[in-house]
């Protein structure tokens, strides 16, 4: 049997979806979790410098995207056709630019500068994004592809409380087809026991 282990911040972010799959697939792994302060030391072992990484019998490997586009393939949940898989693709590509225009705001050092974006990201940037993931959920009978569970689904879900910190908003609010569909997500039962089982700490 391979072994797995997750190597990430103490938080749920960019290691969440990762972990989400390993959950679907009920598989279990070490989900190791440093400190800020661990990070100078943590950094020159990683192999491109950045984290998360996924351990997978003894090789390291990098790329969040990349690691749960695999994962996905295992658990069935990449697309039933090329086609099908490029519209998941896209879909998460689309959750990746929200997250990054958020984070810029979230990030800038520069106070004055963040200032600058706050609106913008509120009231432009998260509502254009936000509006277009609710009607393409609408349309897809409660889910980003082809009215079916995929990971593009479970990527959103588990980077949702990442975003949600970062934008110091609620992205769900008024929006009932992302709202139903958190709440799907949230009640497959392999995701549902790893949400409890989680540490606690947010994002």
């Amino acid at each position: 049997m391979s072994s797995y282990k997750v190597t990430y911040f103490d938080i749920t972010a960019l290691a969440e979806p990762i972990r989400f799959l390993l959950s679907y697939l009920n598989i279990d792994f070490e989900d190791f979790r440093f400190d800020k302060e661990q990070w100078p030391s943590i950094k020159p072992t990683m192999p491109f410098g950045k984290v998360p990484v996924v351990e997978i019998d003894g090789k390291v490997l990098n790329q969040s995207t990349a690691i749960c586009r695999y994962l996905s393939k295992k658990a069935g949940l990449a697309g039933s056709d090329d086609w099908e898989s490029m519209l998941i693709d896209i879909a998460v590509d689309n959750v990746h630019d929200l997250r990054q225009a958020i984070a810029s705001y979230k990030y800038d050092p520069l106070e004055e500068s963040k200032k600058t974006k706050y609106e913008p990201l509120i009231k432009e940037t998260i509502p254009f994004y936000m509006d277009k993931f609710e009607k393409i959920v609408g349309e897809n009978n409660g889910y980003f592809v082809n009215g079916k569970l995929t990971w593009a689904d479970l990527f959103f879900v588990a980077i949702l409380d990442y975003l949600n910190f970062m934008a110091e908003i609620d992205l769900l609010e008024g929006r009932p087809n992302m709202q139903a569909l958190k709440k799907k997500v949230l009640a497959v039962p392999q995701i549902k026991t790893w949400v409890e089982k989680r540490p606690t700490r947010n994002p």
